[in-house]
């Protein structure tokens, strides 16, 4: 809770105790009069305070006026002026108490709102067990080196990145991949941190420091999500100028008819806009707090407007619609080589398991264990390829420039390695990237959802680019694109085809996710440059995550638009009552407090699940 407005209202309070011993206790004399208007301490001691206020909320109105933003925030003014012309000061310290009390309420409901988000901030792993000799030293995290050794006890966190050395137990990663059951994890096995150690002790060495460890990524992309306002977005501020005109008109008409300006102050408080203004910040909050609950980081709420009503979704290829795993497409001996398609296989991975290269990965992966054999005289020429010797053989695999100068070989329009043997050109070895299991349907579901646009941006050759296009369900699909001409792609969507959401996962994605009304970043990998240029992040290894991210948001910005509209409807009943001066100013200030609280209980229901998930996209994995 602000410790700000927590003071004002205390104040407040604290104000309107004092004045209630001063008129009922000591009984003070009025210590000076205008015309029928009586000034004792308490009406003078109150009216500062409520002039003050007022003061401090007209400067506000000013400087959104400056930028463009038209609020209600006027008609609280109104309210408290109107209190002070007539001399109704318990009717203008309701208000009061109505305007700092609703700003507490509201942030309340946000600390509220937002448990799932503070829980994972104090869950984050603080201190660990270095194993230093024989004896074991609790450190901080932030102290641990990489090629530290770490002993993680039964049932503590793995406090950072790292592999496992000695032992084999059970990881509870359930709060940073969504998996429920318990992954079993041995010698060599990667540990993330902030996964839970099961009944077994192990011993594991430090891959990552602290600052760069999965879970205090995600530690530091929740603290830029919180370190937004509350008030991100004042929603009511699109159905201002109608309020306040209907609100204004039923008051000036409540005036004329009676004859008496009391009428209009009566109604002037119960048209004070503090449900209006605290609906669509706690409903945003409430949203946000469900993405986390989802695995899905949102930054600010209008990155939940926007999703909810996007008309196009953008996607990188690589790591985002694909594994970014490369397995083998096609192993094409040369028609003059006395080799076999094993045996090419055999003899490339065999040269290719000590490169770091992602197709040197990718092959060796693949690849049964048993076709591996030894190699000597390694040498990797950087960007090009490698040798060695095998089975008295010299193999080179690599780039085609680099393994033959024969001119019949011909490169493939693929991605694509080839080798040759004692000299001799000896075919290739082709692959392709793996398709997200989920990858179709998530499409499928978000023409469901939004009925939006997709598009494909890679920069990968068009046949390539074609082929995953055609099976994951994209018809819009533009190939061989450097990162700046993904950028053009996005800006050229045109206006009536907006917003545009972004996906992507590398760093070369990161311009376009800034570029994209809505950049999402797949950052299950620690996709950091991506991660800290978009707008929302999907912190486990699930591109359908992006459909509970739009139904979420669809299911937020409907619960804000109906509190919103409920909060005008009732409040403007309640003026027309008013308006027949049934309702004294004190009683009708009373009234707005359980407007505020209906408001606020609306707004809530933005944390529960959309209705119907299976048709909107949202499927838990708790």
């Amino acid at each position: 809770m602000s410790f700000k407005q927590q003071w004002k209202f205390i104040l407040v309070l604290f104000i309107g105790l004092i004045g209630l011993v001063c008129q009922f206790g000591i009984h003070t004399k009025s210590l000076f009069q205008i015309g029928n208007l009586q000034f004792p301490f308490e009406a003078i001691l109150i009216d500062v305070i409520g002039i003050a206020m007022a003061l401090s909320l007209l400067l506000e109105i000013i400087n959104d006026f400056r930028s463009g933003r038209y609020g209600v925030d006027i008609l609280a003014v109104i309210a408290v002026v109107s209190t002070i012309l007539i001399g109704d000061i318990w009717a203008e310290w309701m208000i009061l108490v109505m305007m700092t009390g609703g700003e507490t309420l509201e942030n309340y409901a946000t600390g509220q709102a937002d448990k799932e988000l503070r829980s994972l901030l104090s869950n984050s792993p603080t201190t660990a067990n270095k194993i230093v000799g024989n004896e074991l030293v609790s450190v901080d995290v932030d102290q641990l080196e990489i090629n530290d050794q770490v002993l993680i006890k039964p049932g503590e966190q793995v406090p950072v990145d790292g592999k496992v050395i000695d032992g084999a137990s059970s990881f509870d990663q359930s709060s940073l991949t969504g998996e429920s059951v318990p992954v079993q994890k041995n010698i060599g096995d990667e540990l993330m941190s902030g996964s839970i150690n099961g009944d077994v002790a192990v011993k594991m060495v430090v891959t990552k420091k602290a600052s760069d460890s999965e879970y205090q990524t995600i530690v530091s992309l929740v603290e830029s999500s919180q370190a937004k306002p509350a008030k991100f977005v004042k929603m009511a501020d699109r159905y201002a100028v109608p309020f306040t005109v209907i609100s204004l008109a039923i008051g000036i008409a409540a005036w004329i008819h009676s004859g008496n300006p009391i009428n209009f102050a009566e109604v002037m408080v119960v048209a004070s806009p503090c449900p209006l203004l605290i609906s669509a910040p706690v409903a945003l909050v409430s949203g946000m707090s469900s993405m986390s609950k989802h695995h899905i980081i949102v930054k600010s709420g209008p990155t939940i407007e926007k999703l909810a009503t996007a008309k196009t979704f953008a996607f990188d290829k690589t790591g985002t619609l694909t594994e970014n795993r490369l397995v083998i497409d096609q192993i094409a001996p040369a028609e003059n080589s006395d080799f076999s398609a094993e045996t090419l296989q055999s003899y490339a991975t065999s040269v290719e398991q000590q490169s770091s290269h992602i197709i040197a990965d990718s092959l060796v992966s693949v690849t049964d264990k048993k076709m591996l054999k030894p190699a000597t005289n390694i040498k990797e020429t950087t960007s090009q390829g490698v040798s060695g010797t095998v089975d008295g053989h010299e193999v080179k695999v690599g780039k085609l420039g680099f393994v033959t100068s024969e001119k019949h070989a011909k490169s493939v329009n693929s991605t694509a390695i080839y080798i040759s043997i004692d000299g001799q050109y000896a075919g290739y070895i082709t692959f392709k990237d793996q398709v997200r299991p989920e990858s179709a349907e998530t499409v499928a579901r978000l023409r469901r959802q939004s009925d939006a646009h997709m598009i494909m941006l890679t920069g990968d050759h068009e046949d390539v680019a074609n082929q995953i296009g055609q099976t994951v369900g994209i018809k819009d699909i533009r190939s061989n694109l450097l990162p700046a001409q993904k950028i053009e792609a996005i800006k050229d969507v045109t206006k009536d085809n907006r917003p545009v959401v972004m996906t992507g996962d590398g760093i070369n994605d990161a311009p376009s996710l800034t570029a994209a009304d809505v950049g999402i970043a797949m950052g299950a990998k620690g996709a950091s440059a991506a991660s800290e240029s978009a707008d929302a992040i999907i912190m486990v290894n699930d591109l359908s995550k992006i459909n509970d991210a739009v139904a979420i948001s669809k299911h937020t910005m409907k619960v804000a638009n109906v509190d919103v509209l409920t909060a005008i409807t009732i409040v403007i009943l309640i003026e027309l009552v008013a308006f027949t001066g049934v309702i004294p100013a004190f009683w009708g200030a009373i009234l707005q407090e359980v407007v505020d609280m209906i408001s606020i209980s609306l707004a809530l229901l933005a944390k529960t699940k959309p209705k119907n998930p299976k048709q909107t996209g949202l499927v838990a994995k708790e």
